[in-house]
Parts: structure tokens; C-alpha cells; sequence
């Protein structure tokens, strides 16, 4: 079924994810008025149930009283900006996903973005359609169900031992904090020892990125990964010059 937003853009719904996407819920961030309405109603018409919200304060008691699957969180607030809203509620323990709106390019943008446990970031000016496309795609990996070789709840790598029921991860017996991305890089190289992934294998299994990734989003969330497992022991993840990384233990390379 298509529809057409009041901007004259066409947004096409998908049949098959119409079902679907009736129960995720999704808070909208920014404080124009224009893309508020443009990102809300473009949500809506794929079949979500969109909140809204313009201001930092508002955005945190909105994303503290109720649940959401997804958060649309512009950088540039009247208040307080997004990396703010970001930063206390994972410090209240709210680890919604999140997908960053901001007309901010740099990679340092980026990093502090992913540093506080971003799932993406989009740059403006952008399409509907690309905003669409990304939230169905950090919805997929966050909600989607396992495949039968990530049936099992708990698995096991040299020291590391990850309760994916649990959603939680230790090495040597001590825990380790994870964000939802990296927990979901670390099941995938769990998943695979030994094996050496290319980025793209890692990126579509990760992010699902169908439409084109940027490598660069991989290589910040191995970084931050390799630095927390690093604390507790040797390296685990390494690199494979020009083709992606592997998980073994040093003795194997």
C-alpha cells in the first residue's frame, strides 16, 4: 500500500512488515516543527504508533514514563542537546535504541554518538525514506528472532561466556556492560570462532545494512569492543588486513 505525506512524498508500506510494525512504539526528537510532522507522519503511515517530543526535558520524561522501541533523537535541542538525552537515560538504565538526527558530519560526531550507544546516525538534510529504511532496519536486529544456530541461550569462548536470554556478558567471571550493538557484534563473532568475517558479512548481519553500510560505523563499535574485553585479558578480536576481523585467542594466529 503506498500513501503520500502532506510534503508530497510518496512512502510505500510493506505488506509484509505492516503487521509488525503495529506494535513498535517510536518517540520522535527535535525542535522543528516541520520535521517533527514530516518523520511522524511518515512513521505513522508505515503502521507505527509515533510520540513526539521537542525539547531535551521533554524527550527524557517522555522515553522515562513509557516504553519505546525506538528513539528519533535530533543532536540540536533547546535545552539540553541529544547526546545529553542520550547520556542520562543510559545512565537511568533505559537502553532504547537510538537513531541520531543531526546536520553534524564530523567522526567525531559520530564516535560521541556511538560512544553513548547510538545504533545510527543520519545526517540532515535526508529523505523520509532513508529515515524509514534505517528504523526498520535497527528494528529487525533489535526485535528480530534468532536463527536456529543462535538457539541456544549461553555461549562460550575461551573466557568469555554471553547468556543471550540474559542479555548479559562476562569474561574471567567479571561482567562486562555492553550497549545493544556491541552485545550484538559480540553474539556474531560468538557465533562464528575462528572464522574470518569480511565488514560487509558483519555490517548486514549487524545492521542489516541491505542499502549500502559505512565501514566506518564497524570499525568505531570493533574499537569499543576490543577496549572493554581487552581489560579482562588478552586480545580476542584481531584484525585480517583487508578483509574484516576474526575471534581466537593469540596462541591460534
Amino acid at each position: 500500500m503506498t500513501q503520500t505525506t502532506r510534503l508530497g512524498m510518496l512512502v510505500v508500506m510493506d505488506p509484509e512488515t505492516e503487521h509488525q510494525a503495529e506494535s513498535n512504539r517510536i518517540l520522535v526528537v527535535d525542535d522543528e516543527h516541520s520535521i517533527v510532522d514530516a518523520v511522524s507522519t511518515a512513521l505513522r503511515y508505515e503502521g507505527f504508533d509515533v510520540s513526539q517530543a521537542m525539547t531535551g526535558r521533554e524527550a527524557l520524561a517522555e522515553a522515562q514514563e513509557s516504553a519505546f522501541d525506538l528513539i528519533v533523537l535530533d543532536v540540536m535541542l533547546p535545552d539540553f542537546d541529544g547526546y545529553e538525552v542520550a547520556s542520562r537515560l543510559r545512565s537511568d538504565g533505559v537502553d532504547t535504541p537510538i537513531l541520531f538526527l543531526t546536520a553534524r558530519t564530523t567522526l567525531e560526531d559520530k564516535a560521541r554518538a556511538f560512544g553513548l550507544g547510538a545504533d545510527d546516525f543520519v545526517t540532515k538534510p535526508f529523505s523520509l525514506a532513508e529515515i524509514v529504511m534505517r528504523v526498520r532496519a535497527i528494528l529487525r536486529r533489535s526485535t528480530g528472532g534468532a536463527s536456529a544456530s543462535e538457539a541456544s541461550d549461553e555461549l562460550r569462548f575461551s573466557d568469555l561466556v554471553m547468556d543471550i536470554a540474559a542479555h548479559r556478558v562476562w569474561r574471567d567471571g567479571i561482567e562486562i556492560q555492553l550497549t545493544a550493538t556491541e552485545f550484538r557484534l559480540l553474539r556474531l563473532f560468538l557465533l562464528n570462532p575462528g572464522r574470518v568475517l569480511s565488514k560487509a558479512q558483519i555490517l548486514d548481519h549487524v545492521w542489516h545494512y541491505d542499502f549500502g553500510g559505512d565501514s566506518n560505523i564497524l570499525e568505531t563499535y570493533v574499537s569499543y569492543l576490543r577496549r572493554k574485553l581487552n581489560e579482562l585479558g588478552p586480545p580476542l578480536i584481531h584484525t585480517v588486513r583487508l578483509v574484516g576481523y576474526v575471534l581466537r585467542e593469540e596462541h591460534e594466529a
